[in-house]
This record gives structure tokens, C-alpha cells and sequence, in this order.
């Protein structure tokens, strides 16, 4: 399983960058390939200053070797190897209008002393993150979600949009960081469903995410914007940087199992900004988003 799905993310990195790409019309990719020294490594590519992103990554990587300490805690487990692989990527784009978007599909397994097979799992998702409001947005995007989801499990759609929900959550501000998509994790073989059956879940999200992000970015790349809906956008994208520190348990994985540390932060925006006690003017645009961030929609 480990060697089917890296060798579907390295598909999907190629399809993923190549339609951005054509979507940007500007920037290209730049690749990075780089090993891990306690074993594996990962492709990072980049894209910076372009017409429609300002910055963005879409990396794979395929790490293995002893868990580290610090992670056995976490997983409740003694001396075991370990091998991870995943897609992960982020998209600022530069006008305001157009929201940022997360991303991540992965696998995992544990082995014993032996090198036999003693837990695996996927997990994944992917998240919209706005900084104005277009209903239409977040309905297609759900939507797209949903369909994916479908195809699997009529549950599926509503679990995971819950589990997102919850997740992509800064709850030192009492608000979530987007409006959401999917979050699934620890998705285990079960009489139910097999290891196989996952596989192709996962897979059908990923394949997906192109129809749910690029009609957005297509629709709203060239609005106009003012400087200080710029500034909005800023503003915003501090909450995200907060998020990404503070409660991410993917950078917390990354740092503590000594990842690439470019890869794990090439999530942050370029250009941030940290206002004092800010608060959107009542009844604007502005204010209207961060209700929604306060309040979750069922957008179906």
C-alpha cells in the first residue's frame, strides 16, 4: 500500500502544479528535491510572485525510520519504525477575493522489531480559508466535497465536514480559521472496510480538488480590490499563521520528527499583519465573514 499511494501523490503533485500553473498564466514552479538524513526525503515545489499566487507550495514527501521519542508518547507506543508519505499544500493567492486553500492526503504505518505491519492509516482533507464571503464559493466547494465523499460512504461528507469543523479551529480566538471541507484521520481496516477501500476514499478527494478550488480561483482572480480590503486580507491571514503554530498537528509532527523545516513552513503568507485589538466596521463585508467564522454553516 505504502508503494501505491507515493507513487499516486507523485501523479497528483505533476497534475496539481502543472493546472495551477496554466491557472497563474505567470509563475511556475520551482523544485526542490531534498533528503531526510534518519531516511527518506520528499519533493517540495513553490510557487512565488505570480499573477493570481503570491505564494504556495505543493510537496510530497516519504519519511521513515525510528520514531523519535517525543512522537512515541504520542502515539502510545514503544520502540517502533515508522514510514509517512504524504501531498500537503497551501495556496495564498494575492488578490483578496480569491480565498487561500489547505490541502493535505497521507499514509502512514508502524512496524515491530520483526518489520512486520502493526498499525496503518490514512487521513487527510481539504479546507477553505476566505477573507470576503461568497456563498457560491463555499457551496461548490462543499458541494465538490460532498460528491467525492459520496462515492464511498453516505456518512462520509457529514462526519468529516464536522471533524473539520472542529478542527481548523483557533480556539484562543474563538473562531474557526475557514469555512471548512473535509478533515478525516486514523481512517483503519475494519471488517467494514478495508485498507483498499480507504485507499481509494482518499484518492477520490485528492482527485477532486482541482474541480472544487480552481473554478473559485477562475471566477474572482481578477475582481478589483482596494488597499484596505488588502489589509483585511492580511489581517486574516495572521489567524492562519496563529493556527498553523500553535495548533497544527502536522507542523507539531513535522518539527518533532525532525522534518525538512523549509517544507513544514512553506504554509506561512509572505505578508502578515498582527493589528491591535482589531475589529471589522458593523454591518460590512468584513464583519459579515467573521460571523461565519464564529457561527458554522451547514453551506449544503
Amino acid at each position: 500500500m505504502k508503494d501505491t499511494f507515493f507513487k499516486y501523490i507523485h501523479s497528483l503533485q505533476d497534475t496539481i502544479t502543472s493546472k495551477l500553473e496554466k491557472v497563474d498564466g505567470k509563475a511556475c514552479f520551482k523544485e526542490d528535491i531534498w533528503e531526510r538524513p534518519e531516511g527518506g526525503g520528499g519533493r517540495t515545489r513553490v510557487i512565488e510572485n505570480g499573477h493570481v499566487f503570491e505564494k504556495g507550495g505543493v510537496n510530497i514527501s516519504g519519511v521513515h525510520g525510528k520514531l523519535p521519542k517525543s512522537m512515541q508518547a504520542y502515539f502510545n507506543v514503544g520502540d517502533v519504525d515508522f514510514f509517512a508519505c504524504g501531498l500537503s499544500l497551501v495556496l495564498h493567492p494575492k488578490n483578496p477575493m480569491v480565498p487561500t486553500v489547505h490541502a493535505n492526503w497521507r499514509y502512514f504505518e508502524m512496524y515491530d522489531a520483526d518489520g512486520d505491519i502493526v498499525d496503518s492509516w490514512f487521513g487527510g482533507g481539504q479546507d477553505l480559508t476566505p477573507y470576503y464571503l461568497f456563498e457560491d464559493d463555499a457551496i461548490h466547494f462543499h458541494k465538490t466535497c460532498k460528491t467525492a465523499c459520496d462515492r464511498h460512504n453516505e456518512h462520509f461528507y457529514k462526519d468529516y465536514k464536522k471533524r473539520c469543523d472542529d478542527y481548523f479551529y483557533n480556539a484562543h480566538r474563538e473562531e474557526a480559521r475557514g469555512i471548512g471541507g473535509l478533515f478525516f484521520d486514523y481512517c483503519k481496516a475494519t471488517e467494514a472496510i478495508s485498507v483498499e477501500d480507504w485507499y481509494h476514499f482518499v484518492t477520490d478527494v485528492g482527485n477532486s480538488f482541482l474541480d472544487a478550488y480552481v473554478p473559485i480561483v477562475e471566477k474572482r482572480k481578477d475582481l478589483p480590490y482596494t488597499d484596505a480590503q488588502r489589509t483585511w486580507q492580511e489581517i486574516r491571514r495572521g489567524r492562519y499563521v496563529e493556527f498553523n503554530l500553535v495548533h497544527d498537528k502536522g507542523t507539531l509532527f513535522g518539527l518533532k520528527t525532525n522534518g525538512r523545516i523549509e517544507s513544514i513552513l512553506m504554509s506561512l503568507p509572505p505578508h502578515v499583519q498582527w493589528v491591535y485589538d482589531h475589529h471589522p466596521e458593523k454591518g460590512s463585508d468584513e464583519e459579515k465573514l467573521l460571523y461565519v467564522l464564529k457561527n458554522p454553516v451547514d453551506w449544503l
